[in-house]
């Protein structure tokens, strides 16, 4: 039998996951490589055939997203798998156009061929874009959940950039787990919230194994908490589905892919940040949701900001230290740190690109809307080492750092500095309380 080639489009992420759960034993296609692109240094490598299964006993190599077009022709394919998340229509459709004018179909894997099934129940939290809050949404899902004495698990969305068989399954118990598997600050903005409260977080590659691991954790799971990366839709098959939509982005949630997908889909629909963004805005926002998602409870919420010495920052000059991804392909100009300076009454914000060093001059030059703040770019030490020596060189009286993990951990800062943090705090009826006590009552799982 001749088995249809395919290439699958990603960025270490969704494109492994649809390999695994749809590929992997499908020996009606050949996967012949992998393209990467958004993740520095990935490209060149393998994936290992460890993972990879028995029908590649080579393992699959993984190409830069730029030889696209080569592959296609080289390797005779028929089939592209686009598997990236938070990208525009027009971006989807540039690559579609890409990959039909070199002669192969487009792909884009849905629900039912990616989804895993779990016997415990599954509560998602995922989101319409990068940066809108779902991670603090998260958090208060299993604080709520934690208050019935219910064992919760989380699991988050991949980011596996280093030795892909060795992440095949990954938990995070304590901040020193986050050491030992080596995690990028990318990855440690999203576990380490967690693992400071006491939670227990999986991540890694293969999401079966992964799902097990969780459903059978030594310290007792009750409920898998999915807590989703970018705009992807969840790995495992959701009892309830929450996504999170932003008003300092009205509009985006019908124009990104596959956030129209959780949009769509979702139970509960929350729209955070209104304290921070215009009335028309929100307005915006819930017709979109009333017209997507019409039978979604909305919940309209606040991303409550408090900063740890707001004194030391209070008529200074400041370097603001944002999220990486939220203004990277999230497109945002500011964050978190932005809206506490604003709110403090910083004397001045300054530019950091007369202080960017190595890799981050790269990252201003490829997101030249990046307003006048530094992403917290950290996918490796040659970048953390950047990171460090743009904070030091910067000229200012303090920074702010409005990452969600402790920067000053991982590099060292020479100058004073202040970390921002944000809740999720809800301003109407119904509310997430209520909607997760009907979920208990609903799952049985009053204890």
């Amino acid at each position: 039998m001749n088995r249809k080639k395919v290439i699958i489009i990603g960025a270490a992420g969704r494109d492994f996951h649809n390999f695994n759960t749809y590929y992997r034993n499908n020996k009606e296609y050949e996967v012949v490589a992998f393209t990467a692109a958004q993740i520095p240094d990935i490209d060149g490598r393998k994936y290992p055939s460890e993972l990879a299964g028995e029908l590649y006993p080579e393992g699959i190599p993984i190409y830069s997203q730029d030889e696209l077009p080569a592959l296609i022709q080289k390797l005779a394919v028929d089939e592209c798998v686009f598997a990236y998340s938070d990208v525009s229509y027009d971006e989807v459709m540039g690559v579609s156009a890409v990959v039909n004018a070199a002669g192969a179909n487009f792909t884009l894997l849905g629900p039912k061929s990616t989804m895993l099934k779990s016997n415990k129940p599954v509560i998602s939290v995922c989101a319409v874009r990068t940066g809108t809050g779902k991670s603090q949404t998260a958090r208060k899902v299993i604080e709520t959940l934690l208050e019935h004495d219910l064992k919760v698990v989380a699991v988050r969305h991949p980011m596996p950039y280093g030795d892909l068989n060795a992440q095949r399954v990954q938990r995070f118990a304590t901040v020193e787990d986050l050491k030992e598997h080596n995690c990028t600050i990318e990855e440690m903005e999203e576990y380490e919230p967690h693992v400071a409260r006491g939670n227990i977080i999986y991540a890694g590659v293969d999401y079966a194994e992964i799902l097990e691991a969780a459903e059978n954790d030594p310290d007792g799971c009750d409920v898998i908490l999915w807590d989703g990366g970018n705009n992807d839709f969840s790995f495992y098959e959701p009892d309830l589905a929450i996504t999170v939509l932003d008003p300092h982005r009205p509009g985006h949630e019908l124009k990104y892919y596959p956030g129209e997908v959780c949009l769509r889909t979702t139970d509960v629909a929350i729209i955070n940040k209104v304290d921070s963004a215009s009335a028309e805005a929100v307005e915006i926002v819930e017709n979109n949701i009333k017209f997507a998602s019409p039978e979604s409870t909305i919940i309209k919420a606040e991303s409550t900001i408090t900063v740890d010495a707001p004194e030391s920052i209070v008529g200074k000059r400041v370097l603001i230290v944002e999220d990486g991804p939220t203004l990277t392909h999230g497109e945002m100009q500011i964050g978190a740190g932005s809206v506490a300076a604003e709110r403090l009454g910083v004397k001045e914000i300054i530019d950091p690109r007369p202080f960017a060093a190595g890799s981050l001059v790269d990252t201003f030059n490829k997101f030249g809307h990046i307003g006048n703040v530094l992403p917290a770019m950290g996918y490796g030490e040659e970048q953390l080492k950047d990171l460090e020596e743009t904070i030091n060189n910067a000229d200012c009286d303090a920074v702010i750092i409005g990452t969600p993990m402790d920067l000053s951990r991982v590099i060292s800062i020479n100058k004073p500095y202040t970390r921002v943090h944000y809740e999720l705090d809800e301003v109407s009826s119904p509310n997430l309380k209520g909607v997760l006590e009907s979920f208990i009552k609903e799952k049985m799982l009053v204890k």
